[in-house]
């Protein structure tokens, strides 16, 4: 059984995963309470799945970009669990379980990511053969600007406010906005993604991940601007 956890934002999830199915999922909005409401979260979605701790046999969590102080609230719960019952970890980039989470199409994807202050996290992706690829690193951005170097048609998904999913709506001809249903951040595509790099692991190197030296390793993805990017 895989437990995947992203608290990058504001928005916090939590999916158990064994591989074949998506056992129990849940998402919900947090207003910078994290700290308090992970371990409760974690603890109920293990009672109504009636799975136990000793059931996890792998961990998943999300990298970032986002919030600081959610990044390392996540980061603690699942090492300190790694750390108690010698689990494997593995970290997973937000935006690319973001943008795992869209159809593959003909045209490139644009995953966003609140990073506070008016600012967005953007990662910019391309159709592989039954996969999104990263094209070019993640950066951060603001609406007016992102919205001016789109100028081809492009799939966008991700965190958006009213007034920024109207700002991009204006270049209808380019923006093929996702519906906020389809921009939701689901935990499941992280537990899938994380599932995905495990099989493809050499034994040798799937022991490794258990090892207390490659967990502590284990940090956020920090997009660095100007001044540092809040919660």
């Amino acid at each position: 059984m895989l437990l995947a956890v992203d608290t990058s934002t504001r928005t916090i999830g939590l999916a158990l995963y064994d591989g074949v199915q998506v056992i129990c999922e849940n998402t919900w909005a947090s207003r910078d309470y994290h700290t308090v409401e992970l371990a409760p979260a974690l603890a109920d979605a293990l009672a109504r799945a009636r799975v136990q701790m000793s059931d996890l046999k792998i961990l998943a969590v999300a990298l970032g970009p986002g919030s600081f102080t959610g990044l390392r609230i996540g980061l603690a719960l699942v090492k300190g669990i790694a750390l108690a019952r010698h689990l494997p970890v593995i970290g997973i980039p937000t935006l690319d379980a973001l943008a795992a989470s869209q159809p593959v199409r003909q045209m490139p994807l644009i995953a966003i990511l609140n990073a506070g202050r008016g600012r967005l996290a953007v990662g910019r992706y391309q159709a592989g053969e039954d996969n999104w690829q990263p094209s070019t690193p993640a950066e951060v951005l603001d609406i007016e600007r992102l919205s001016r170097q789109i100028n081809q048609p492009t799939l966008v998904c991700g965190e958006l406010t009213e007034e920024e999913r109207r700002i991009l709506a204006r270049k209808h001809k380019n923006v093929v906005l996702a519906s906020p249903a389809h921009t939701l951040r689901r935990p499941a595509f992280l537990a899938e993604l994380a599932w995905q790099q495990w099989q493809g692991l050499s034994a040798a190197s799937q022991a490794s991940l258990s090892q207390a030296s490659e967990i502590a390793a284990l940090s956020p993805l920090y997009l660095h601007v100007g001044d540092p990017i809040p919660g």
